[in-house]
């Protein structure tokens, strides 16, 4: 039986890397006594995933882990061992049956979002006039940048990755394109800006939270994002 967890990563527990965290989760399903699938072979393993790691030092709302069960109650019963289990600064928020025929999140996810607030004394003296130059930095027809890759680095433009990108009162939202084809960060769309402006944030100016990770159920020139908890989701 598959089953799709959302959680979330606050507080300092955001300076713990993607593999302990998985590390923290294997543990985690044995202390709550998950009946959880385990491979077959010399060295059998847990069967678990995670959509999209998260950056070291960012915060999230919207985190998921696929695994595989031998058998389970409910999602909120779930739920509940594993919040009995989970350190400070890791909630279990939901938990999904997934019909048996469901993809495993990795390779369905295709977009995230996520909100930028300055740290304290890092914001710019005239915050009005910063998000209004953002806004118009937006509606260019192209935004070239340059992207490091495992390969080197190459020019692309930012836009079409660019689902969304507002403000709202302090707060910086964008969608941006995710997943292991087009993944693009949020750091990369500030430096950019800061270029095409001609002005440097400070260093670590921005806290910078993911809120959630969608999976695409259109195709690239119909896009229909829906929040990975509900792709492939059993209907009972």
């Amino acid at each position: 039986m598959k089953v799709r967890i959302k959680f979330s990563k606050q507080g300092p527990v955001k300076f713990i890397g993607h593999l302990d965290v998985m590390r923290y989760f294997q543990k985690a399903m044995r202390r709550a006594g998950i009946d959880i699938k385990y491979s077959e072979g010399f060295s059998p393993h847990q069967i678990m995933s995670f959509a999209a790691p998260l950056g070291l030092g960012l915060t999230s709302n919207g985190e998921y882990m696929d695994i595989e069960v031998n058998s389970m109650s409910d999602c909120e019963s779930m739920v509940k061992q594993l919040n009995a289990v989970m350190v400070e600064g890791i909630e279990v928020l939901e938990c999904h049956k997934l019909e048996d025929k469901a993809k495993n999140a990795m390779s369905i996810v295709a977009a995230a979002d996520y909100t930028l607030t300055f740290r304290e004394g890092k914001a710019p003296e005239d915050l009005e006039a910063f998000f209004a130059g953002l806004k118009e930095f937006y509606q260019q027809d192209q935004i070239l940048a340059v992207k490091k890759t495992k390969k080197g680095e190459r020019e692309m433009d930012l836009k079409p990755a660019i689902y969304e990108l507002t403000t709202e009162g302090d707060r910086i939202f964008m969608k941006v394109s995710a997943g292991s084809q087009d993944n693009l960060k949020p750091e990369l769309i500030m430096e950019t800006y800061d270029r095409w402006r001609g002005e440097s944030c400070p260093e670590f100016a921005f806290l910078i939270q993911r809120e959630e990770v969608y999976g695409n159920t259109g195709d690239e020139e119909h896009r229909n994002l829906m929040p990975l908890g509900f792709i492939g989701e059993e209907v009972e």
